[in-house]
């Protein structure tokens, strides 16, 4: 599996999505610090949003092999810049997080994860898992899905 970093403002699903893709229970707890869990790296949502704990995403963003963008589909603005993955030496994904909100505007989300340069978008539901085997293939290839299922003639 590719290591990745989650990365987005407070409260748009990393800590969620990061339980999803671990196949553990889905509870709300406060992220305060960075945690590893195997191939992620959950990140507090203030380091985003402060400009000298955003300094600390650069450092951590070297011990992954993707960084993934999040932005949930209910937020009235994007925090990043356009272009921001133009210094990134790794690949930069986008991930739309809480796709079954009733005011989600997953459209607007793509829109402005697009601008900022990243290579692929995901749009996901780390509440009913709706696209997460998107993003769990793309992590670890086709052969594993977000049950834990393999693909008939895959290796994970």
């Amino acid at each position: 599996m590719k290591k990745i970093i989650l990365i987005g403002r407070s409260e748009c699903g990393k800590t969620t999505l990061t339980q999803r893709l671990r196949g553990n229970s889905i509870e709300y707890h406060k992220t305060h610090y960075i945690n590893y869990y195997d191939c992620i790296i959950d990140t507090p949502g203030e380091y985003v949003q402060t400009r000298e704990l955003g300094r600390a995403l650069i450092l951590y963003s070297f011990e992954a092999d993707v960084v993934g963008l999040l932005l949930a589909a209910t937020e009235p603005y994007s925090l990043y810049s356009p272009n921001i993955t133009g210094a990134a030496t790794r690949d930069v994904i986008g991930i739309v997080t809480q796709i079954d909100r009733p005011n989600a505007d997953v459209a607007q989300a793509v829109r402005w994860l697009e601008l900022t340069g990243v290579s692929r978008i995901f749009c996901v539901s780390a509440v009913t898992g709706e696209g997460v085997d998107d993003l769990v293939e793309y992590l670890y290839g086709p052969e594993m899905h977000s049950d834990g299922t393999k693909t008939a003639g895959g290796t994970a």
